[in-house]
């Protein structure tokens, strides 16, 4: 069972500094996941549409209504990190703050989550997050800016690892897709005669 604390403790083995036992923990290295990991591992999260992030959420129009531009607006997910789409791909619709605004009747929105139990998380995801939290705290941890560098540098390659893996699992199975919905290789084809 993967834990916090363990990401957290293998950022800090590749500093090469003392682990912690939870994140309360009065220690330098305590303070400094503590006050770290949330904003890190949302930043990754947002960095790409990870298989095990995404949500889909029919929304629920709001009360009060765009003054002008859009006819209806509807409030994102507390947990929403990142809109991917609105199932009417064709529908005109903008994002301001923790809004959509849209002219559409409803919103089936899919959308990269705030996933807060790593075991929810797939494995290079973990990894990945922990990579850019030992980047994130390399300096603070060693004040070794060569060290903080490399660590940046092994983030990217932690990152390009996992968004391969993830990007090439189960993609365009998706039942609720109709033929209208999907693309076919025949008409970009014929498009071009």
């Amino acid at each position: 069972m993967a834990s916090v604390v363990e990401i957290c403790n293998s950022a800090l083995n590749q500093l090469g500094a003392s682990t912690i036992l939870s994140l309360t923990e009065n220690s330098k290295n305590g303070r400094l996941c503590n006050a770290r990991y949330e904003t890190v591992k949302d930043s990754v999260l947002r960095a790409h549409p990870w298989n095990s992030a995404i949500k889909r959420q029919t929304l629920a129009a709001d009360t009060t209504n765009p003054d002008w531009g859009f006819s209806k607006q509807y409030t994102l997910p507390s947990d929403c990190l990142r809109v991917l789409t609105i199932q009417n791909y064709q529908s005109n619709y903008k994002i301001e703050g923790r809004k959509i605004l849209t002219n559409d009747d409803n919103v089936k929105l899919v959308y990269v989550a705030r996933i807060t139990d790593p075991n929810e998380m797939d494995v290079l995801l973990r990894e990945t997050i922990s990579a850019a939290l030992a980047s994130d705290i390399a300096y603070a941890v060693t004040a070794n800016a060569t060290l903080q560098q490399r660590m940046a540098e092994k983030y990217q390659l932690k990152l390009s690892e996992a968004r391969h893996a993830d990007a090439s699992e189960g993609y365009n199975t998706d039942p609720s897709l109709g033929e209208a919905d999907n693309i076919l290789s025949e008409d970009f084809i014929n498009s071009r005669l």
